[in-house]
């Protein structure tokens, strides 16, 4: 695969300069890049890797004098990042999948594949299920029955799709990733030790033996447009109603998706975030790694919390927070300044104390003369 840079320009509706036929096969950090390559040199700070590479043709700021970097041509760009998406996106393959589908694969009569699908090696697919137009499919994974995958889908190796499970068009799914597995659901014939301290906060009348019973999950998932599904992430079908990914939304490896959760659209969960059941994340969420959403609680739109933030209450519309309980962004800064400051705090309430005490012993002994 190469493309001209005439052609990756206009992908990225970018000005070019030089000799714009010339084409690259591939793009490389500038002191790596080989004479077939396309230098992503963004910034100035990256100009220097330019004399230690072979690059021809580079993706530079906006300004930079390219016959003076020594190169054949060029592709400005001002928003360094999104040039990144387009430049990447030119040059994935992506997984080899040979069109049509593969003599190992198991499909079941009434199963329905659309025109241009790929179903790769050992691709097991079960009874009703419907794989969209031009979706493809990798080695080794399991779509259950009645579960639908939209047009031009692409699911990796390993991945484990449950029954029913509703998936939308061009939705990316990465290995090992399971969507509709059994919801954690459990009870006890009598009140639980967990129920009694939810509603006395800590106090418990008798500790006495129990055992759990299942609570069976009869929902399903029901997955947008356009959401990419991280490897090894866990998405809980519904106990009754189906769990929801909005669509745009994007999830990173090991995210948690437990029962019942609603997610917005243009979310995004980064690695290791888990939410516990029946919760509602809004539209265009970011939740940094390893953010917990307890059980229940509405988290509004537009709210982004920093990594490893742990939500126990509701979290209104727009807001920023931070820290375990969750806390305003700055409220949380202020208070851990406030908690390095206690060392010199004690310090100085010590001096005083010591001060209040020397000059009580003081003065009562100028009241005994």
């Amino acid at each position: 695969m190469s493309h001209s840079i005439a052609e990756i320009a206009r992908a990225l509706d970018a000005r070019a300069e030089g000799d714009t036929d010339l084409r690259v096969a591939g793009a490389a950090e500038p002191a790596m890049a080989g004479p077939d390559d396309l230098a992503l040199a963004m910034k100035p700070a990256y100009a220097e890797g330019l004399a230690k590479g072979r690059a021809r043709a580079a993706v530079l700021w906006d300004g930079a004098d390219w016959r003076a970097l020594g190169l054949q041509a060029a592709i400005f760009v001002g928003r360094p990042r999104l040039a990144m998406s387009g430049v990447t996106r030119a040059f994935d393959q992506g997984p080899r999948i040979a069109p049509g589908i593969h003599p190992s694969a198991i499909i079941d009569p009434d199963a329905r594949i659309g025109p241009g699908a790929a179903i790769g090696p050992f691709v097991v697919i079960g009874e009703g299920a419907e794989i969209g137009a031009n979706a493809r499919i990798a080695p080794h994974v399991h779509i259950a029955e009645g579960t639908s995958i939209g047009a031009d889908a692409l699911i990796h190796s390993g991945a484990r799709i449950g029954a029913r499970v509703k998936i939308g068009d061009r939705v990316f799914i990465q290995p090992g990733a399971v969507i509709g597995s059994d919801g954690f659901s459990f009870v006890t014939p009598e009140k639980s030790g967990v129920e009694e301290i939810r509603q006395t906060l800590g106090e418990r009348s008798e500790v006495r033996a129990q055992s759990w019973l299942r609570i069976h999950s009869i929902g399903t998932v029901e997955i947008g447009d356009d959401v990419e599904i991280g490897a090894n992430v866990t998405i809980d079908r519904g106990t009754i109603r189906a769990t929801k990914i909005g669509s745009g939304t994007k999830l990173d490896n090991l995210v948690h998706v437990g029962h019942n959760v609603e997610v917005g659209r243009d979310t995004l969960l980064c690695g290791q975030v888990g939410i516990a059941g029946s919760s509602r994340i809004g539209d265009r969420v970011v939740l940094g790694g390893q953010c917990g959403v307890g059980d229940n609680i509405f988290v509004g739109n537009d709210v982004i919390a920093g990594g490893a933030t742990k939500m126990f209450t509701n979290v209104p519309a727009g807001r920023v927070i931070l820290g375990y309980p969750a806390l305003k962004m700055d409220q949380h800064i202020e208070a851990q300044k406030n908690i390095r400051r206690l060392p010199r705090l004690y310090a100085q309430v010590a001096e005083l104390r010591e001060a209040v005490t020397s000059f009580m012993q003081k003065a009562g002994s100028k009241g005994e003369e």
